[in-house]
């Protein structure tokens, strides 16, 4: 057998009711917390918490997103931000396509 076939994947279930620490979620998407907070000054990100931020378990993929965008197109903060919001509103309208079928 090659060593190739001799890898599994690994990986963690994450349910969405969930609620990640701005530790966790820095951690999660493998940047820095100061990024993260950044998300959250442009609107990309919303906290749950008043006294210590919290994010739900759909900033993670959202965050995650933004990473990418970010990494991959070169946007900046803004052009992420705007990205979203459309990737979202394409999601949403496919949605509705879905069900008047």
């Amino acid at each position: 057998m090659s060593a190739a076939k001799d890898h599994a994947l690994q990986g963690t279930l994450f349910d969405e009711s969930m609620v990640l620490s701005l530790e966790d979620l820095s951690k999660m998407c493998a940047v820095d917390e100061q990024r993260i907070v950044q998300y959250v000054e442009e609107g990309i990100l919303n906290v749950v918490g008043v006294t210590e931020w919290h994010f739900s378990g759909a900033a993670l993929r959202r965050a995650r997103i933004a990473v990418r965008l970010e990494q991959d197109l070169e946007l900046n903060l803004a052009g992420v931000a705007l990205a979203l919001d459309l990737l979202e509103e394409l999601e949403q309208l496919r949605r509705q396509l879905k069900v008047r079928r």
